[in-house]
């Protein structure tokens, strides 16, 4: 039980973790001519999670493209990173209190013996 919580946990907050840094990558190559804002396709993570493969990263469609060809946006990309750091802050928040409870499970089982 306690490795499936931990396995589940800890699937999550990768598959967020990778997100970020497709984010971050956004970020950096905002005004890089030519590039296209990419995302993960959660999709297809939840499947890579289970052949233990990397989440696929794609291309985002229908945004405004900028006359040097980069379609990056900087607002769309804060609000995903602030939205992923929530996310990640409460899969985090979840586990500890979990893990905590079943700490004082054990603590409370082992002292009354």
């Amino acid at each position: 039980m306690l490795e499936n919580l931990a396995a589940g946990y800890e699937s999550y907050m990768t598959r967020l973790a990778a997100r970020q840094q497709v984010v971050s990558s956004n970020i950096a190559n905002a005004d890089t001519p030519g590039y296209k804002t990419k995302d993960i396709d959660f999709a297809s993570a939840l499947a890579s999670e289970m052949s233990g493969a990397k989440p696929a990263v794609v291309e985002v469609s229908g945004l405004r493209t900028k006359n040097d060809g980069n379609n990056v946006n900087l607002d769309r990309e804060a609000r995903l990173l602030a939205e992923n750091a929530l996310k990640f802050n409460i899969a985090s928040k979840l586990a500890h209190g979990d893990l905590q409870m079943i700490k004082n499970a054990i603590d409370s089982g082992t002292s009354s013996s």
